[in-house]
């Protein structure tokens, strides 16, 4: 990825594929610079006289210098789809199943209807000031920056990295959990269903765990594009084995299952229906999350037109589709199963057969799981690599990279940075030991959607957009955006509160590193 350096040095990361005569044509006192980033790639830029930028779009660039972005509606959509539609969707048959035929499928428009509204008001902060000339914003936490700096920087990034934290964790324990099935799945086959078939937990999560260190070693994003191409094929592709195999056993069954206020009293407790219903709230939330990274994807989009209208429409057609996709496999796994429906429909075992395809489905799962754990935790691993290098430039371990050499396939030497290998593999470890000892996926999501729904969805987005328009305070429009903060805020508590609960009465019966599914 193309940079500027903080001299306003134009960084090109690949030498070979830039021609400087097509895009310096009038800057005849521009100076090539080669050097090696933190990452030990090699560099060549060009510094402009005064050491600025070009500031006039061209041919060749952008308003800011950069070279031209080329995103469109399309593959802004296609970004959007591929990072909201993920292990989330396989826990919303059970979320509908506590909320019921009314209110299931009303939280769910409802939360699309949230996530548009203020994925549009987020958008419209891309740019600082004007919306079509202004100061670009490059990422969330700039957006903040520009917009409401202070305290305020300082809480979102807490909030992210601590979601994307969480992120890593839940995605080991979905990852363990779809290995277990495959191998629970083929012991059903032999033995029959009435077989316990117990599996210990803790193999598959390593197993994951060492995957992840290996993946992890892959230093920055534009070297994982290729997992991360994988990892959206697999995720529609078990997304849609699910609903298929829903689809199928309603119609096995010849009826619908399911009641309009969901789960029935008996079944759970008055105390648990409360509970379990927060939780569903909770994963609900997090199936439609995807904010962290809406600036991100709008930073790829060209312009003419603003950046913010091409982004609106994308997600409009990104919400609509992912709603339409959420509301058939979230209410057909609900018909299909009614008050039983499992926390994760290829998990569960509410489907036995064909085996083979929920093996298929399972397989696909821990596929896009170790590529979207990467694609997650990229910016949490920059982030403390560029600070470390930022506060230690002279450190050896820190910026020095020992050069392996490939012997097949044409490839350059292998750049190997001590403390990437040491920071990333402690890092994967650590998650996957919390993973262990916290192995509950409906909780897990729950609490994730809770804790990054309000602030990163709602909050941050309500708050720079006032700032941004400059919307007098106690006018019509403020106190509604205020009362839409607040009314989500009251949502996140709630649903944080029963996925919390989830896991205490998890933990009374769990026993680490031995509990058997």
């Amino acid at each position: 990825m193309d940079h500027y350096d903080l001299l306003g040095t134009l960084v090109f990361e690949d030498a070979n594929l830039f021609n400087p005569s097509l895009c310096f044509p009038l800057h005849s006192k521009a100076k090539m610079t080669m050097g090696e980033d933190a990452a030990g790639k090699h560099q060549q830029g060009f510094e402009l006289a005064g050491g600025f930028a070009p500031q006039a779009p061209s041919k060749c660039f952008d308003d800011d210098g950069r070279l031209k972005r080329t995103g469109t509606v399309w593959t802004a959509s296609a970004h959007i789809i591929t990072a909201v539609i993920g292990s989330g969707v396989l826990s919303l048959a059970w979320a509908t199943a506590q909320l019921g035929w009314i209110a299931g499928p009303t939280v769910l428009f409802l939360f699309s209807f949230v996530t548009y509204y203020t994925s549009c008001l987020l958008s419209a902060c891309y740019r600082s000031g004007d919306p079509v000339t202004g100061k670009r914003n490059y990422t969330y936490m700039e957006a903040v920056q520009n917009n409401l700096g202070g305290f305020q920087v300082k809480l979102c990034g807490l909030i992210q990295y601590f979601n994307l934290v969480g992120v890593a964790i839940g995605y080991t324990i979905a990852a363990s959990i779809s290995m277990i099935a495959i191998k629970r799945a083929d012991c059903f086959h032999e033995k029959g269903h009435h077989n316990p078939c117990g599996v210990s937990g803790t193999p598959y999560m390593v197993m994951f765990g060492v995957a992840e260190i290996i993946f992890s070693q892959i230093p920055d994003f534009d070297q994982i594009s290729w997992l991360s191409m994988l990892a959206a094929v697999m995720s529609f592709t078990y997304s849609t084995i699910g609903l298929a195999l829903g689809i199928f056993k309603v119609a096995e069954n010849k009826k619908i299952k399911g009641s309009l206020t969901g789960i029935s009293i008996g079944k759970v407790t008055q105390t648990q229906k409360i509970w379990r219903s927060f939780q569903a709230l909770g994963a609900i939330a997090f199936a439609y999350s995807y904010s962290l990274i809406l600036i991100e994807i709008q930073d790829t989009i060209k312009s003419p037109p603003a950046e913010h209208k091409t982004m609106k429409k994308a997600t409009f057609i990104s919400v609509v589709t992912t709603t339409i996709f959420y509301m058939f496999c979230g209410c057909f796994g609900y018909a299909a199963f009614g008050d039983m429906a499992p926390g994760n429909l290829l998990t569960g075992f509410g489907f036995y057969n064909p085996f083979w395809l929920l093996d298929i489905a399972n397989a696909a799962i821990v596929i896009h799981l170790v590529g979207a754990y990467q694609v997650y935790c990229q910016p949490l691993f920059a982030f403390v690599e560029n600070t470390a290098a930022k506060y230690f430039p002279e450190s050896k371990f820190i910026n020095h990279n020992i050069e392996i050499p490939i012997p097949f396939g044409g490839y350059k030497p292998y750049k190997l940075n001590l403390f990437r290998l040491v920071w990333r593999s402690l890092f994967v470890c650590m998650t996957t030991v919390v993973a262990m000892l916290m192995p509950f996926f409906n909780d897990v999501v729950g609490i994730l959607g809770a804790f990054g729904f309000w602030p990163l969805t709602v909050y941050f987005p309500v708050e720079m957009y006032i700032v941004q328009k400059k919307i007098p305070k106690w006018s019509t429009r403020w106190v509604s955006l205020q009362i839409l903060s607040l009314a989500c805020l009251i949502i996140s508590i709630c649903a944080a509160a029963g996925s919390f609960a989830g896991v205490v009465l998890d933990l009374k019966v769990y026993q680490p590193f031995k509990t058997m599914y």
